[in-house]
């Protein structure tokens, strides 16, 4: 068994990240900017975007992060998008999810200009991921196979079941792994589906996106897997200071020693996330160069 290391490949990544963010520099006279909004003080999507200002400092961006309150009202939410989507000297920004729940949050996606939409979820993003067109990616899909690609697994004519069909993860997953630059055959299993351990028993490739800890366990795995493990939740533990353990989808002990690789948690999707998010930010900067 192999762990598959997200922070190594992030931290080589951010390395070539930061070489082609001082060339913008030299060029332009400033780095490329991602500016971040987050709505009220959610302890999980306070510490995701302060990973990420920290990211943009590692690599000689620059960033920006606009607070507002969790009663914020709509219209002041679309006003700082608006102002956003027409500063020329903002190369992408991220609306942290989830939103509270005033907000629509699809409507809110809708209204970033899809230019800027560096987190990948615009309709017309995603319309143009599907079919095959440049875009920007779903950073955790795009993770996902930046890490396949440099532990050079073969993904071609594998089977990979993915659990879960989030907007998110599973289904952009499920159309990047079935696209010619991976060429898997895919199935996507979900909370309807029956027989879920059957068909993961078949998978040469796993990947679980569901938010529930230790679902997977060492009698879903086939020997010789590849297990890609995106779920991230917080469960009790006696065995840290703060008395939570950040726990995937997979039960990890016991599924490891049937995989060929597999992914920790944390330490293993996390990292690749936030690297996709900085190269679409770069490609953003490269974009709006050209204008």
């Amino acid at each position: 068994m192999e762990l598959i290391d997200g922070n190594k490949v992030a931290k080589e990544i951010k390395e070539e990240i930061k070489i082609k963010a001082l060339q913008i520099k030299q060029k332009c006279g400033r780095a490329p900017h991602l500016a971040a909004i987050l709505v009220g003080n959610d302890p999980g999507s306070e510490s995701y975007v302060n990973y990420k200002m920290k990211d943009c400092e590692e690599v000689g961006f620059e960033s920006s992060l606009i607070r507002l309150e969790e009663n914020a009202a709509e219209e002041e939410l679309y006003k700082i998008i608006d102002k956003l989507n027409s500063d020329p000297l903002i190369d992408g920004f991220i609306v942290q999810l989830p939103l509270p729940k005033q907000f629509d949050s699809q409507k809110v996606i809708e209204l970033i200009d899809p230019q800027k939409d560096v987190d990948g979820f615009h309709p017309i993003n995603v319309g143009k991921m599907t079919i095959d067109l440049d875009s920007f990616k779903s950073a955790t899909p795009m993770g996902i196979t930046i890490l396949l690609n440099k532990y050079g697994i073969e993904t071609s004519g594998k089977h990979c079941v993915i659990i879960g069909r989030s907007n998110i993860v599973g289904r952009p997953l499920s159309i990047l792994m079935s696209q010619k630059a991976m060429n898997s055959t895919v199935t996507v299993v979900h909370s309807k589906t029956k027989n879920i351990a059957e068909i993961c028993r078949h998978a040469d490739i796993l990947i679980t996106a569901m938010g529930s800890p230790k679902f997977v366990t060492a009698d879903m795995v086939k020997e010789g897997a590849v297990v890609i493990d995106v779920g991230t939740t917080m469960i009790e533990s006696n065995k840290t200071k703060s008395g939570y353990k950040l726990t995937g989808d997979v039960d990890f002990e016991n599924v490891a020693e049937k995989c060929s690789y597999i992914t920790p948690v944390p330490g293993g999707v996390g990292p690749m996330t936030r690297v996709a998010l900085l190269l679409n930010t770069l490609k953003a900067a490269e974009q709006n160069i050209k204008k």
